[in-house]
């Protein structure tokens, strides 16, 4: 059984259904329906046209379901209307799917659960495994997130910066339970990057190639390396050169936007041979210009460890004293900062600060092994 074809062709089956009249959240059910029988008779009987195949399947099992329920009479005229089977239609509803999941009426964690269901083609148990929640409240999420955007008509026009905003909150997931969603989120961009002809979806596309590259010299033993202590050797210069080349032909179009210019700082990262030469004075300006675009307070915080390293720690704190002390991960800058300063007392505290507000287990044991390391 072909899983991945399966789920290349799940947003096509479900958009032909749409555009066939069924509302949103029974043509998903649908076709997740006849994706079920799909993997049950396919190993012993595969179709010629398995699009063809999933498409009469699941329109099938909406006008079974639709049959069913009497409270929808209003769509009689629809089911004596079924169309005969035959070869599926070209038209490729995919990038209308995405604009639909990202709607603006959801929250961004339903809307990344909708697109991993509806686009990506995952089950609601891996979607619930991969954000670590009962099966139960995945299902509930997505059951009032297809409710929400039911009555959207599927051709308004969508909001391409929300669609990329949640393929990056899927990528920083990362990996968990049996889904990658990092890799699944560079699978749905490059889809969404083949369909439209936008310079910051080949930016965001960009950017997840360079971060994907060092994945595996991130951790070590199960602990944290920042990327200063990477072993670059371990980097995907496949993934380098691809993520590089995209960056490259979506700025020669001069419509800056934030996915390009953090890809413009990731591919700086990624051509310093080792740490000591990479050029952090091109990085501070990219930050700048990122800061421009976005006003992000992380953004500025960032750039604090940047201007840190171009110009010497204490320009570094003078920028990080220009901001609120309460934001993530402020500690852990400060105390990186008046290490490099030589002020170590203060830096030790302040990794004890930060490690106590880390969000996540590794990054606690880092922060807490660099306040031992200079306590010691």
């Amino acid at each position: 059984m072909d899983e991945a074809l399966l789920r290349s062709l799940t947003p096509a089956v479900l958009g032909i259904l749409v555009r066939r009249g069924a509302d949103f959240a029974a043509a998903e059910d649908a076709v997740q329906d006849a994706l079920v029988e799909a993997v049950r008779m396919w190993p012993d009987d595969p179709p010629r046209d398995p699009k063809g195949w999933l498409v009469t399947a699941a329109w099938r099992k909406f006008l079974d379901a639709t049959r069913a329920d009497t409270a929808r009479r209003r769509r009689e005229d629809l089911v004596d209307a079924e169309p005969e089977q035959g070869p599926a239609s070209d038209t490729d509803d995919t990038l209308q799917l995405y604009f639909l999941c990202a709607h603006p009426s959801l929250t961004p964690s339903s809307a990344v659960a909708l697109t991993l269901r509806a686009v990506g083609g995952l089950t609601t148990r891996q979607i619930a495994q991969a954000y670590l929640v009962p099966e139960a409240t995945m299902a509930q999420r997505i059951s009032r997130a297809k409710k929400t955007v039911g009555d959207v008509r599927f051709d308004q026009p969508g909001d391409v910066a929300t669609v990329l905003r949640v393929l990056y909150l899927v990528f920083n997931e990362g990996y968990s339970g049996d889904v990658d969603l990092a890799a699944e989120a560079i699978r749905l961009t490059r889809q969404l990057f083949a369909a439209i002809d936008h310079p910051e979806v080949a930016g965001l596309l960009a950017l997840m190639l360079l971060h994907h590259a060092r994945r595996a010299s991130r951790t070590e033993g199960g602990r944290l390396v920042p990327l200063a202590e990477q072993d670059r050797g371990k980097w995907d210069t496949r993934l380098i050169a691809e993520g590089v080349e995209i960056l490259q032909a979506a700025l020669a179009r001069d419509r800056l936007g934030e996915f390009q210019a953090q890809a413009a700082i990731a591919a700086l990262h990624a051509d310093a041979p080792e740490a000591a030469e990479t050029d952090w004075v091109q990085i501070v300006e990219w930050y700048d210009e990122l800061a421009k675009l976005t006003d992000s307070p992380v953004v500025r915080l960032n750039r604090a460890v940047a201007v840190g390293e171009a110009d010497g720690p204490r320009a570094g704190l003078k920028a990080l004293a220009e901001l609120d002390d309460s934001l993530p991960r402020y500690s852990a800058v400060a105390a990186y900062l008046h290490e490099r300063d030589g002020d170590l007392g203060t830096a030790a505290r302040l990794y004890v600060d930060a490690a106590e507000k880390a969000s996540n287990l590794a990054e606690r044991e880092y922060l807490t092994r660099q306040a031992a390391r200079l306590n010691n």
